[in-house]
């Protein structure tokens, strides 16, 4: 994705277009790197691997309680009414204990990277610990961090600014 590219997207969520309006905050730009342990398979995820992609990204426990499993519903949901337009949306949960999900949980979010970053650079970019699990956040195709949704999401309003980006995303489709 090229300058343009982003300009045009940020362009789409200010004052550009003032009829439209966005519901998940631009916050400041920033490039996320970084390493985890992918649960699914024990191997290593780099943030690098998801390049290429829109990616919903929440940190949480591993020990899910509702407000997680919550979140990974809508960014299960989310990526699904993109309808042909969701292979290029990935789903990552970024583990911040040592603490190993329900294998039943990952089952049923399948597709999900589970990623173990208790120790890893990555928590560092996403704002502070005490915000960082109270929403869900948008990485861009070239890695960066640029938007978070409310911590009371709701998935029609986060799925309407999905469809806005991936529509003026030139990113191939």
């Amino acid at each position: 994705m090229s300058a343009p590219v982003i300009v045009s997207y940020v362009l789409y969520f200010t004052e550009y277009r003032p009829k439209s309006t966005h519901y998940g905050d631009l916050i400041p730009i920033v490039k996320v790197t970084g390493i985890g342990v992918n649960q699914n398979d024990n191997t290593i995820l780099r943030m690098k691997d998801l390049h290429g992609k829109w990616t919903l990204v929440m940190v949480d426990s591993g020990q899910c309680d509702e407000t997680c499993i919550n979140k990974l519903y809508f960014m299960r949901q989310v990526r699904l009414v993109q309808g042909k337009e969701k292979h290029r949306i990935e789903r990552l949960w970024l583990i911040n204990d040592e603490v190993r999900p329900d294998d039943e949980l990952i089952k049923q979010y399948e597709g999900t990277y589970f990623v173990s970053a208790k120790d890893s650079e990555i928590l560092g970019y996403i704002e502070t610990q005490e915000t960082q699990t109270k929403h869900i956040y948008l990485i861009d195709p070239i890695g960066n961090l640029m938007m978070r949704f409310p911590e009371d999401v709701d998935g029609t309003k986060m799925g309407h600014d999905l469809k806005r980006l991936l529509h003026v995303s030139q990113i191939e489709h």
